[in-house]
């Protein structure tokens, strides 16, 4: 399905500026079709404007739908699009006409025109028509919760064709914003309640305020419940200044542990401020939940921080152990001990700072390298590559493939690379990596002295190759090969899925 940006473009010869507005209201009219107990649909004229494409529809949740099918990507002309048209060469809101029928439906036409006001405040000409369908099948006397959502989106509606709603959004709101389900408050030019719906009243008990929110200066009062005097100035000042006509951020509001999520909009059809329409959602639940998660991620990078700190204090333990000790073998045993420990440590510093169980690899990866480098003799010169990228692993495959990569790079260097003679070698070793489908696909080759004719890998008895295999294997559901590269060296290949098997 073509979005809205790919319709318009493909058929209309829209500015990026129009196609801009015609976004921030496909993202704010789920407000308008709620408040109208009406489906919405985006009409741009095609054709030389003898006929309209519909780009963008929405759907009510207060009420039934008049369209069983998506109407995105329909042309129509003719006599079907009368309204319309009258809406978009007259630059005004139609209302006139008899119910339509689809189907069984019985449904009410309305036609708004959307202008875009230019960047001296002038509203310029009609660019799209937003057709307000209403199913009549439940049609009864409205309530006042009822009465006052369609005078409500009558004025939004009169505000599009002024080409003040949408609001320019000035920055990007991290919250998801209160429907008109949530709580509905209207209030005047003075800023005092008109009405407020029970869900909106019922928000605002929680904040501690027992009375009913009819007649009440609603800036005053936000300011008055919040238990942070700061917030409370806030939250009125943002109330305050969609009384003047702007289009303020959302504000949650706290008072006696319930959290109330608010956002204020400007009622000012033809271009008089008439009062404000204030939505209210009781965030309580949501916000107690976040700061449950919180701390536990907190709690979560302490424990992988002391994981850290533990396991850096075994490989300490462990190199004062190889000192004293005499015997060779035994000593390069401790400290392969010791590389193995820190590069699990390695895992857990990165979670630490993480604040997920999900680990930036690369760097890692970059960090293992240089200290199996180390490993090599004083003669020899082997340098280390990372080639490609590991991306973001999850914690548990980051702990045992940073084991895995561990022991084959001081293979490689060990073995790959020896002193000969008192002559080091000079050489490289490169990680490679890449993602296919859902696999990492990871090989360490180098272009050492390559592998001895009887090698086997499956009877191999060095320890750093069992753990691999077991790792590789066991723990990362994967599969490895040993193999000689054709031009010279050894080359270890290794398939791990990205997800459970």
């Amino acid at each position: 399905m073509s979005t809205l940006r790919d319709l318009v473009e493909e058929h209309t010869s829209l500015g990026s500026g129009d196609i801009d507005h015609l976004h921030r209201l496909a993202g704010d009219w789920q407000l308008l079709s709620d408040l109208s107990f009406a489906d919405l649909l985006l009409w741009v004229p095609v054709d030389g404007h003898e006929s309209f494409l519909c780009v963008a529809q929405v759907r009510p949740t207060t009420a039934p739908t008049a369209y069983q099918d998506d109407q995105v990507g329909r042309t129509v002309g003719g006599p079907e699009v009368a309204h319309l048209t009258i809406a978009y060469r007259q630059g005004r809101i139609w209302r006139e006409g008899d119910p339509v029928w689809y189907g069984d439906t019985p449904a009410r036409h309305e036609a708004i025109p959307v202008r875009l006001r230019d960047a001296d405040g002038e509203p310029g000409g009609v660019i799209a028509v937003v057709g307000r369908d209403t199913n009549l099948s439940t049609a009864r006397t409205p309530s006042q919760l009822e009465l006052n959502y369609l005078t409500t989106a009558d004025d939004l509606a009169q505000m599009m064709a002024d080409g003040t709603f949408p609001p320019i959004s000035h920055r990007i709101e991290t919250t998801s914003a209160p429907r008109v389900g949530d709580g509905l408050i209207r209030l005047d030019a003075s800023g005092k309640v008109t009405y407020a719906s029970p869900n909106a009243q019922s928000a605002f008990r929680r904040l501690g305020f027992a009375s009913h929110l009819v007649g009440e200066d609603l800036a005053a009062l936000a300011a008055r419940l919040a238990d942070d005097p700061l917030e409370g100035t806030d939250a009125s000042a943002r109330i305050l200044a969609a009384l003047g006509g702007e289009a303020p951020s959302r504000k949650e509001i706290e008072a006696r542990g319930a959290t109330v999520l608010t956002r204020a909009l400007p009622l000012m059809p033809a271009g008089v401020p008439i009062g404000a329409l204030v939505l209210a959602r009781d965030v309580t639940e949501v916000r107690r939940r976040d700061r449950a998660l919180v701390t536990k991620d907190a709690t979560i990078r302490e424990i992988h921080h002391r994981v850290k700190n533990n396991l850096q204090t075994v490989a300490a333990l462990l190199r004062l152990q190889a000192r004293r000790v005499e015997t060779p073998s035994a000593k390069a045993a401790l400290e392969e001990s010791v590389r193995r420990v820190a590069s699990i440590a390695l895992v857990h510093e990165t979670l630490s700072m993480s604040s997920d169980e999900a680990v930036e690899f690369d760097g890692i990866v970059d960090r293992v390298a240089a200290a199996a480098a180390e490993v090599g003799t004083t003669a020899s010169k082997v340098a280390m590559r990372r080639k490609g990228t590991f991306g973001v692993l999850p914690a548990e495959m980051a702990t045992s493939l940073v084991m895995v990569l561990n022991e084959l790079l001081i293979n490689a260097v060990e073995h790959g690379f020896p002193e000969i003679d008192g002559v080091g070698a000079v050489g490289e070793v490169v990680v490679s990596s890449h993602r296919q489908r859902k696999e990492l696909h990871v090989t360490v080759a180098d272009n050492g002295r390559g592998l001895p004719q009887e090698f086997d890998a499956e009877q191999a008895g060095r320890l750093g190759l069992q753990i691999v295999r077991a790792l590789v294997t066991g723990e990362l559901s994967g599969t490895i090969e040993l193999r000689p590269r054709p031009e010279g060296g050894t080359e270890a290949v290794l398939v791990l899925p990205l997800t459970k098997r």
